[in-house]
């Protein structure tokens, strides 16, 4: 049967996220969902509208809600200020009647109305590792994601406050790669903050913190950051240069989409998920995708100690330390090793 959603791209994957656009449409088909594009869609405001005027902000996120057809109770958007937006207009305007009343009469200029609660909103990762199991997506997977070493970011709010994965030491994505082949390092910084906007305020703090990120990152020797947020994605790539310049570090990590890592094992050609498009190019990541080194043979297990050794410790709580296994439910984790987070340098002088 095919799952159908209601789309909303956003600005960003028109432009410079169009890669996650690509893919993210690419990979869908292939796991048989449709997506119905809002027609007439407008830019949801992004963060800083909120910041500005409340009631104009929730009514121009409302209008998309509005306007998805009625056959259709669920609305999924890749980008998650996007999807935050959609998420916090719909729920604040079921906790408030007034600012209900209020954005609906502002939609009533243009003949809309929306009634909170009749539409989810969903981000794209949301929807791939709830509505499929790791299992139904290793199934699709063709050309596995084998010798690739990838470190998952999702970045403050993607699971941040809506996700049903943990705040601050999420895993779904991690699962997701594995279940595509890849070998999944532990990033400790996944769920730290980008910086956002900062580059255009503050481009010293902003750079102390993609250098945070990436210097973590490089430590782990990763092929790629993988993210699931546009912001990320553009703070980490497009300011590597910058980053390298101000620090005299000399960062090359790619910085891609989970999608496009899906694309990948599905066997579908990096033209159509978008690669190209990096700023840091990604064609060390797609030459060990096309040549993988051979299997290795499975390791001899080590004996299981005696019932009478001493107990092993109890697993630690999520986002209090590492986490491999969330439930029992889910398939454990295979993390490749630890590395500590490095210490910032100071900025270079001359």
């Amino acid at each position: 049967m095919v799952k159908r959603y209601a789309y909303y791209p956003g600005c960003s994957l028109e432009r410079n996220a169009a890669a996650y656009d690509e893919s993210f449409r690419a990979v869908v088909q292939a796991l048989g969902i449709e997506l119905v594009e809002i027609e007439d869609w407008n830019c949801c405001g992004a963060t800083e509208y909120f910041s500005l005027d409340l009631l104009p902000a929730y009514a121009l996120v409302a209008r998309n809600l509005a306007l998805i057809p009625p056959d259709l109770d669920q609305v999924v958007a890749p980008c998650s200020a996007c999807y935050y937006n959609m998420y916090k207009t719909d729920k604040n305007m079921a906790l408030h009647p007034e600012l209900a009343r209020a954005v609906n009469e502002a939609l009533a200029a243009g003949h809309l109305h929306y009634e909170p609660g009749r539409v989810r909103s969903r981000h794209a990762l949301e929807v791939v590792v709830e509505d499929f199991t790791p299992e139904e997506i290793a199934a699709h997977v063709q050309k596995p994601l084998r010798g690739l070493r990838l470190a998952a970011y999702y970045g403050c709010v993607t699971v941040r406050p809506a996700s049903h994965d943990d705040h601050e030491y999420p895993t779904r994505m991690e699962r997701l790669l594995q279940a595509l082949g890849a070998t999944v390092v532990d990033y400790t910084l996944r769920a730290n903050c980008c910086g956002g906007h900062m580059t255009q305020l503050d481009a010293d703090t902003a750079y102390r913190m993609i250098y945070y990120l990436l210097s973590n990152a490089a430590r782990l020797d990763v092929d790629a950051l993988v993210v699931a947020c546009p912001m990320c994605q553009l703070n980490l790539d497009a300011y590597q240069g910058q980053v390298n310049a101000h620090f005299g570090s000399d960062f090359r990590i790619p910085i891609l989409y989970f999608t496009q890592m899906m694309g990948l094992a599905f066997g579908i050609e990096p033209e159509r998920l978008g690669f190209g498009q990096e700023i840091v190019s990604a064609e060390r990541v797609l030459e060990k995708w096309r040549n993988p080194p051979p299997e290795e043979e499975t390791a001899e297990r080590r004996p299981r100690r005696k019932e009478t050794g001493l107990p092993m410790p109890e697993p630690l709580i999520a986002g209090r330390g590492y986490v491999l296994v969330t439930n029992d439910k889910a398939a454990p984790l295979h993390f490749d090793h630890r590395i500590p987070i490095p210490v910032l340098p100071e900025r270079r002088r001359g």
